[in-house]
């Protein structure tokens, strides 16, 4: 796993919070609601698949954020960047849980989840809190909602009716979390290489 360090995820949160300009109030009042009410800086990203760590949320949405405008800029560079923010950094703030009640709990070995949060799906979750700051589009609802794809079975309610900001945002979480969360190295098959 590459080393994480909570100050500089702080600064490029900052540099990408930048983006946004025509939502900026409303950016800022979601972010001093998410630190003031929420765990989004300080929960992991996951109990079960991967940055099960303190800031874990916090690192891996500024990572999808970064990787989504770097697809954006090379394949769909008409959409814009400040859509790919607010979709890349917040897609997964239902992961913060809800004001007085995170999703994730501390506990000695590491996180479990709060088995008394009112259930939502993360995704719905991560609208229902946006939305009280946010308008946002319906593409951007659609690539929030669904930013997951096939992995989960609400995914094939928009399966072949994706916009392309759920398609590039889906590959970034993906690629984000498996590959640069993981440290994944490139293997090259000894068959393949002459």
């Amino acid at each position: 796993m590459p080393e994480f360090n909570y100050k500089e995820y702080i600064k490029k949160f900052e540099y990408l919070s930048e983006k946004v300009l025509l939502r900026k109030k409303q950016f800022n009042d979601f972010v001093k609601f998410l630190k003031q009410k929420t765990e989004f800086f300080d929960a992991p990203a996951s109990t079960i698949y991967h940055l099960n760590m303190e800031h874990g949320l916090l690192y891996h949405s500024v990572g999808v954020a970064e990787t989504l405008l770097k697809i954006k800029s090379a394949l769909m560079p008409e959409l814009s960047d400040e859509s790919c923010v607010i979709c890349g950094l917040f897609h997964d703030a239902g992961k913060a849980g809800l004001p007085g009640a995170p999703l994730y709990l501390k506990t000695k070995k590491g996180y479990e989840i709060n088995k008394n949060l009112v259930e939502m799906q993360v995704a719905i979750r991560s609208l229902f809190l946006i939305s009280k700051f946010f308008d946002l589009s319906a593409d951007e609802a659609q690539a929030i909602t669904y930013h997951d794809g096939q992995y989960i079975p609400q995914g094939r309610d928009v399966a072949h009716r994706e916009t392309p900001l759920l398609t590039i945002l889906h590959f970034a979480d993906f690629y984000t979390a498996h590959i640069i969360e993981q440290d994944m190295p490139i293997i090259h098959h000894p068959s393949f290489i002459k």
